[in-house]
């Protein structure tokens, strides 16, 4: 019978967007690897209290704010690893070494230090997607409007979570718009956030996005459900609306999905609101980073963050911004 262990794992965020990472001290297993803080939920004890413990006990400081994130499992030769992440963006104390072990802040697109403890290292690329998914809305607002409205967005808005600058990931969604329209719009797009950490994601059609260059696809929950695996060389994203749905994009190994609607919506009044309550519980072990989609507000992300969000999918309350 294998051996599964539960830990509780930080990521200490600064304003800078860089991540602490530690180095396992000399006389631990893994020794000179480097993780994110944090250790072993002993019996009887929450996710959330072996957090705070286990930062006092490795760093000296006590967590103010943390909002859980994902739960990642890796097997390792003698037992497997349930990881409980939690995204901490504010703290007390400053923090330092207190078991011998090195520090650094580093940032998730490029370390400067490793190796990487192999259940920590898929994190990184999760930790390197925005907190919004900005979904086009050109039928709506017209052409003009719209780019006119996008290329004000491209200068980063400001992210209640981290109060920094934060690029979006945009999602190139017309519906009713032509194959030679999706094209030209998706490659003015592409032109208008070019130089910008902002990377555009097509709605479903594969082709579409490697024929302009775009950075990934989103597929719709029809098309998720019919796919065996993922384009291994764009950004994979999906719509998901049922625990079967988020259960088949974890097993294909997509880079996010949205989970919707969580409030009432104009664009699907009759869908029946899941509420936080369900989107929490329905994501209470899930290992991919979830955008809550439906009603949303910019003002709606530290909530959405405390229900286990990565962050926020909008449309028509982000161009409004």
């Amino acid at each position: 019978m294998t051996l599964v262990v539960d830990a509780a794992v930080a990521i200490l965020r600064r304003q800078d967007g860089q991540v602490l990472l530690a180095q396992r001290p000399e006389g631990k297993p893994w020794a000179g690897w480097w993780e994110f803080p944090g250790g072993k939920i002993e019996a009887g004890e929450s996710a959330l209290a072996a957090l705070q413990r286990e930062l006092d006990e490795e760093l000296g400081i006590r967590a103010t704010m943390a909002s859980p994130w994902l739960l990642r499992e890796f097997d390792y030769p003698d037992r497997r690893i349930r990881l409980h992440f939690f995204r901490v963006s504010a703290w007390q104390g400053e923090p330092h070494g207190r078991e011998g072990q090195q520090l650094a802040w580093q940032s998730p697109a490029q370390l400067t230090v490793g190796p990487m403890l192999p259940a920590n290292a898929p994190i990184l690329q999760a930790l390197l997607l925005p907190e919004v998914l900005a979904i086009s809305h050109i039928a709506e607002m017209g052409e003009a409007a719209f780019f006119t409205a996008l290329s004000q967005s491209v200068t980063p808005s400001i992210t209640p979570s981290l109060g920094q600058a934060q690029p979006f990931l945009l999602q190139l969604r017309e519906k009713q718009a032509t194959p030679q329209q999706q094209e030209r719009w998706g490659l003015q797009m592409l032109e208008l956030t070019a130089g910008s950490a902002t990377r555009l994601v097509v709605n479903a059609d594969v082709a579409l996005a490697r024929r302009i260059g775009a950075h990934g696809v989103h597929l719709p929950a029809a098309q998720l459900m019919q796919c065996t695996q993922r384009p291994v060389d764009l950004l994979c994203g999906a719509s998901c609306h049922s625990p079967l749905e988020l259960e088949h994009a974890a097993r294909l190994g997509l880079d996010y999905v949205t989970l919707s609607p969580v409030q009432a919506t104009r664009s699907h009044p009759d869908a029946v609101p899941l509420g936080w309550t369900t989107f929490a519980h329905w994501l209470a072990d899930y290992p991919l980073p979830v955008y809550a989609l439906g009603g949303m507000q910019p003002a709606d992300m530290q909530q959405a963050q405390a229900h286990h969000a990565h962050g926020l999918a909008m449309q028509r309350a982000w161009w409004r911004e």
